[in-house]
């Protein structure tokens, strides 16, 4: 045990790193990230956006009819 006392004199208490063990966490989540983007576009591309027709009033239909069970006002 006493060979591994020179090796930790050099350690510097100011400098930290990741490490190992943090690159390979990092590339894990960066791959997920990587795999879920690629399915959500891959779902993305089955969705058909047809728009609806405009609810908007036509002319042959009189706009000032009153409502079902509205009181009249006549």
């Amino acid at each position: 045990m006493t060979h591994l006392v020179p090796l930790a004199a050099e350690l510097n208490d100011d400098k930290v790193t990741p490490g190992v063990l943090g690159f390979v966490v990092f590339a894990a989540l960066a791959l997920g990230v990587w795999m879920l983007m690629k399915s959500m576009n891959r779902h993305m591309g089955k969705v058909s956006f047809e728009e609806a027709p405009d609810a908007s009033p036509s002319t042959d239909t009189p706009a000032a009819a009153p409502a079902k069970g509205a009181p009249n006002k006549a």
